[in-house]
């Protein structure tokens, strides 16, 4: 009886302990500091391939080193770097069945220069038809890494001219490519030639490891992506769309939580943290980054995006979008009984937000890959605005949801929790 009590007395010293770490480390003073130089005026808006998003890179590197992380794979620097291409349209021109086709009836996604394709190029063919879910559609083709000749009715003529935002931020430098023609017709000959101006631009994610003890070859994944959309058009004379919550917060929430779990110093799976790039145009960061391992060893994804206000439930609470694909939400509230924190499913399905964010490629593979967030999606005032800065944040409320992230993982990241894979056959 008495090992026993002395067992359950260290066990419960040793929970008080990590507690008090995570009050230590993780706190709204330390929040807010981090908030304050990813969401400042001079980082403006973090856009994709400017030098400010470089600025924000190497602040949050530098944040990983203090913390004593490792890099990724030895390497000699926290950015993981890789090329994109972007095309810049120049004209296309194309003929169905022998019809000429109008330039605005054609999008090519492509890293050629000069391109020409036709109904004898070993195209894959494929079909957008009324009634489907049209950017699903045409998103799950543009990742698919095939060629694709596809038809798009012409029930989606008014948003078909926005497929070519696929380019706007760039593209993966490939010999694949991808081609959308608005028609009522399913073609049996066709024809189509673009022209691009290409220009090769740099990226990084950031991403710091904490080896594992016992289980180094498992990895447990803490995600946030630091870019943002930039100056935009002014309000009462101000351009800059800060980013303070979408998603300076969640990666606030990644370098507070690589401190926390460096500090504790008790994990068995390793850890790998990491900011990601290029979000906003197309999540092509963590598709990268994704790449890099062998799903089957990655046991879970805590993404993280949009904390920095209160969930429709109030304070300490969050939810987990995709919740009922896995049973990691179960296992997080599990470890959270008794905290007065909840995790709740996602309420806005209909927006399909386990597919919009960076969790989606490693979910794809099976991988249990949550995003948490707390962001009221049906009715967010600040989102993708001017308005979205530091001083529209709950940094008290954050770091609670900071820590209830940290302390919900500890079996997971124990090795002691596996949370059940995705069904990928169910997936959209």
């Amino acid at each position: 009886m008495k090992r026993f009590f002395l067992a359950g007395l260290l066990s419960a010293t040793t929970s008080f302990l990590f507690a008090q770490k995570a009050d230590d480390i993780i706190n709204a003073k330390e929040v807010e500091r981090i908030e304050k130089v990813l969401a400042a005026d001079d980082m403006r808006g973090r856009k994709v391939f400017s030098p400010e998003l470089d600025k924000a890179a190497a602040f949050i590197a530098s944040e990983f080193k203090q913390a004593g992380l490792q890099t990724w794979n030895g390497s000699d620097s926290y950015l993981q770097s890789f090329a994109m291409v972007k095309p810049k349209f120049i004209s296309a021109s194309g003929s169905l069945d022998d019809k000429p086709l109008e330039q605005k009836n054609i999008v090519v996604i492509t890293s050629q220069p000069e391109f020409k394709m036709n109904q004898s190029s070993g195209y894959e063919k494929a079909a957008i038809k009324k009634g489907a879910e049209f950017f699903m559609e045409a998103y799950k083709y543009f990742q698919s890494g095939k060629n694709y000749f596809i038809t798009v009715d012409t029930s989606f003529a008014k948003n078909f001219p926005r497929l070519a935002q696929f380019k706007n931020g760039g593209i993966f430098k490939s010999d694949k490519s991808i081609v959308f023609v608005l028609t009522d017709k399913e073609p049996s000959a066709f024809s189509i030639e673009a022209k691009h101006q290409i220009t090769e631009q740099k990226l990084a994610n950031v991403a710091g490891v904490l080896p594992g003890k016992s289980k180094k070859d498992e990895y447990v994944i803490f995600s946030g992506h630091y870019d943002h959309i930039g100056i935009g058009q002014p309000v009462n004379g101000d351009s800059i769309n800060n980013g303070a919550n979408d998603d300076a917060a969640g990666t606030t929430a990644v370098i507070l939580l690589a401190k926390y779990f460096k500090a504790v110093n008790n994990n068995e799976r390793t850890i790998v943290f990491t900011a990601f790039t290029a979000e906003e145009v197309g999540g092509f960061g963590s598709q990268y980054f994704s790449k890099q391992f062998d799903p089957a060893k990655v046991a879970a994804m805590f993404n993280i995006e949009m904390i920095g206000t209160e969930s429709k439930w109030g304070k300490n609470s969050a939810y987990i979008t995709g919740y009922e694909k896995t049973d990691m939400g179960k296992i997080l509230q599990k470890n959270l009984e008794g905290t007065g924190f909840t995790f709740y499913p996602d309420p806005y399905t209909d927006q399909q937000l386990f597919y919009r964010s960076d969790n989606a490629t490693l979910a794809r593979q099976g991988v249990p890959a949550h995003t948490i967030s707390t962001s009221k999606m049906d009715n967010e005032p600040n989102y993708h605005k001017v308005s979205d800065q530091v001083e529209t944040l709950d940094m008290a409320n954050m770091a609670m949801i900071i820590k209830s992230i940290a302390l919900s993982s500890k079996t997971i990241v124990a090795g002691v929790d596996s949370p059940s894979r995705v069904n990928v056959d169910d997936l959209k």
